[in-house]
């Protein structure tokens, strides 16, 4: 007798039992991805973050990032860091989903951790962590959105500037001066001319007016920033990521376009 009332009225079907579950001799042998069908919601970035831009410059890396995190087309989170120290000679930039690069922060700290405990006096240098992060943006290229997480790392290898690139496609690339987000496609061509041709030659105060202007630029353009940023630099003297700052902002030129305020002709 069936003492299930949830299976009173139905007909019974050898193939299940009164669990109306397949008992173990019936069973498909195929087997099928949950995570596949169920709701994947980095594929559809909430809260994201726009351009991160970095440069080499004389004494190491100098990284900046405005403090905004956008949900959709709202300007939601004013106060967001997207530098990320990793151990002592090393930085990371996120652009893209914040909730994907939190993860990527918990992984890094974590694997921080992990080396300091072989307690051998051997630290995980920005090489090792581009490498491996390309190896973990690859492997969660199903689960994050390719569309907009990037992510720069830079800092001081073998008391040398190094400075990269990494996605969720499997890029990765290195050059003197990199940018993500908006930063790609109008904040590289400043870069590079004021970078690339001799990036030993750049001091640290040209390199923040360099960065200062890309993102005075990326403000006036980018309907996703800011006028609040931060910048990070690596020397050979450690990372120091600076308190937020802001920009200064010209705008009495749009009293002269028509349609602006309150002119009528």
């Amino acid at each position: 007798m069936d003492h299930f009332p949830t299976n009173w009225g139905r007909p019974r079907n050898e193939m299940y039992d009164q669990y109306n579950t397949f008992p173990l001799h019936h069973r498909p042998s195929h087997h099928k991805d949950a995570f596949a069908d169920g709701v994947q919601h980095t594929q559809q970035p909430i809260v994201t973050g726009t351009s991160v831009l970095a440069i080499r410059y004389k004494d190491g890396i100098m990284m900046a990032a405005d403090n905004l995190a956008s949900y959709g087309s709202l300007a939601r989170f004013r106060n967001i860091q997207r530098l990320h120290p990793v151990g002592s000679s090393t930085v990371v930039g996120a652009s893209g989903d914040m909730s994907d690069f939190q993860y990527i922060q918990h992984t890094l700290d974590e694997l921080m951790v992990e080396e300091f405990t072989y307690g051998d006096g051997h630290e995980l240098g920005p090489a090792e962590v581009h490498e491996y992060l390309s190896r973990v943006m690859y492997g969660r290229r199903s689960k994050m959105d390719p569309l907009w997480n990037a992510l720069l790392v830079g800092g001081i290898q073998d008391g040398k500037p190094y400075l990269a690139f990494v996605d969720l496609l499997g890029t990765t690339y290195s050059a003197p001066s990199i940018a993500t987000g908006y930063g790609a496609h109008i904040a590289i061509p400043l870069l590079r001319t004021s970078v690339d041709p001799n990036p030993d030659a750049i001091t640290e105060d040209q390199g923040r007016k360099i960065l200062d202007d890309c993102m005075r630029v990326l403000y006036y353009r980018d309907a996703r920033s800011i006028d609040k940023y931060q910048v990070a630099t690596v020397t050979s003297a450690g990372v120091s990521i600076s308190e937020p700052q802001k920009l200064t902002t010209e705008w009495s030129f749009a009293e002269q376009i028509r349609g602006y305020g309150a002119q009528t002709q």
